[in-house]
């Protein structure tokens, strides 16, 4: 028998389904291939479960909030056992939209304009405020959520009526709107796995056109730019990567208009269901999921 691994996903966010079945796809490859598997929930259980089990490694396979946000890396690190992915200030960061678009704009990488908006100013500054920075349409986001969960595309007529729908986040991210192509990079620790593009029927790659099947997204795995353009996207993820401190696996999301690259955000939790697009970089590029999964593995063994 290899390894003891616990697998904890599931959670109480809005990514629940997907954590769970990214959990399940990476359970079933671990047991198919002799590790000792337990899958968790995050819950009050936790410790418990970590102390009787005892595993070698934590695979970390929580998504959206309390999973990439650095709190349960808070938790992990008492444990002083190996887990995946980025640590607790990296996570934060990234999943924080406005402090990690700051530190783009610091470091010189291309992202939408923005403003975020906490409800506590009336609509006439607010449009005023659109129509001297961002102009319409916009996007509309919370800060702190991932998969495009409430994410919307908004114009003069419907974005109050959005907003208001959103009140409960407190504090909201309202950015420049970015047509073009969806290109999406991989990252893994200090390689620049691959790049793909995407194609969703719907108005964009929200969370249906992610998860659901007969969203029908076409991915375009060898994506037609020159090679100069392809480098320039896989050297901004990296430096992305670099920049926020992170460690392991991240997907970069970037928009493609008029010869620019715009990075939306960067993820340090990238699923691992059957839709995912890193296992589908990987593959392409000759790395198994088995190949993946114990890559990310190991990494987690190294010296955060």
């Amino acid at each position: 028998m290899k390894n003891k691994i616990l697998i904890v996903s599931g959670g109480i966010s809005k990514e629940r389904l997907i954590s769970l079945d990214t959990g399940l796809q990476v359970s079933k490859e671990l047991i198919k291939n002799f590790y000792h598997v337990k899958i968790s929930e995050p819950n009050n259980n936790l410790e418990n479960t970590i102390k009787k089990f005892k595993p070698d490694v934590i695979f970390n396979a929580l998504h959206g909030q309390f999973g990439e946000d650095g709190y349960i890396q808070t938790i992990l690190e008492r444990f002083k056992i190996p887990y995946t992915h980025s640590g607790v200030i990296p996570s934060a960061i990234a999943m924080d939209k406005e402090i990690s678009k700051k530190l783009f704009i610091k470091h010189k990488i291309n992202t939408p304009k923005f403003l975020t908006h906490s409800f506590d100013i009336k609509n006439s500054q607010l449009l005023k405020a659109i129509y001297s920075k961002l102009k319409f349409p916009v996007v509309v986001k919370p800060l702190n959520e991932g998969s495009s969960v409430n994410v919307f595309i908004c114009n003069k007529k419907n974005i109050f009526k959005i907003l208001n729908s959103l009140k409960n986040y407190k504090k909201v991210m309202i950015e420049e709107f970015i047509g073009g192509r969806e290109i999406q990079v991989a990252i893994l620790g200090n390689r620049k796995l691959g790049a793909i593009e995407l194609r969703p029927k719907r108005k964009f790659y929200d969370y249906q056109a992610k998860y659901n099947t007969n969203a029908k997204t076409q991915h375009i795995i060898k994506i037609d730019l020159p090679k100069k353009k392809l480098n320039e996207v896989l050297d901004t993820a990296f430096k992305a990567h670099k920049i926020i401190g992170c460690k392991g696996v991240t997907r970069s999301d970037f928009k493609y208009f008029n010869g620019k690259f715009y990075l939306l955000e960067i993820n340090t939790q990238p699923g691992m269901t059957k839709l995912s697009l890193v296992p589908e970089i990987a593959a392409y590029h000759g790395m198994s999921f088995k190949e993946l999964i114990e890559w990310i593995l190991k990494d987690a063994s190294t010296k955060r």
